[in-house]
């Protein structure tokens, strides 16, 4: 059975495990531990799913709670796909803030799983990467 939970952290280990696990690592700093521990503790909304304790699923995002919610990370195991998981910790996020607008930057290959959630695309998003200059 699949336990969900708000909690306030998760270990490096765990975050670490779920990102190689769901294959977001190949989108990720993994060599960079300060990094990830950065990432972790400067989320405010971070919603697990659990099987028998251990980490299958983690939505991680930065939420203000009442106008917007960023999704930075939504990974499931990959022998966990597929089972409603990643839904229900959108469903979960959204129950925090329902007012709130779910923003996230999507995968290529997770398209056609946010649309059928009933996401669609924002066309006036726009990203300034790290070392890009600010003119």
């Amino acid at each position: 059975m699949i336990s969900y939970q708000l909690e306030t952290e998760i270990s490096l280990k765990e975050f670490q495990s779920i990102l190689e696990e769901s294959g977001l690592a190949r989108r990720r700093p993994m060599e960079d531990l300060n990094l990830l521990e950065r990432m972790i503790s400067g989320s405010n909304l971070l919603v697990t799913a659990r099987a028998e304790g251990q980490l299958v699923g983690l939505l991680r995002g930065i939420s203000d709670h009442c106008y917007r919610s960023f999704i930075a990370d939504l990974a499931v195991s990959q022998d966990y796909q597929r089972k409603g998981i990643g839904r229900q910790l959108l469903i979960i996020a959204r129950e925090q803030a329902p007012e709130a607008r779910l923003i996230l930057f999507s995968a290529e290959d997770a398209l056609p799983f946010y649309e059928k959630l009933g996401f669609h695309l924002h066309e006036r998003c726009y990203q300034l990467k790290a070392g890009e200059e600010l003119f």
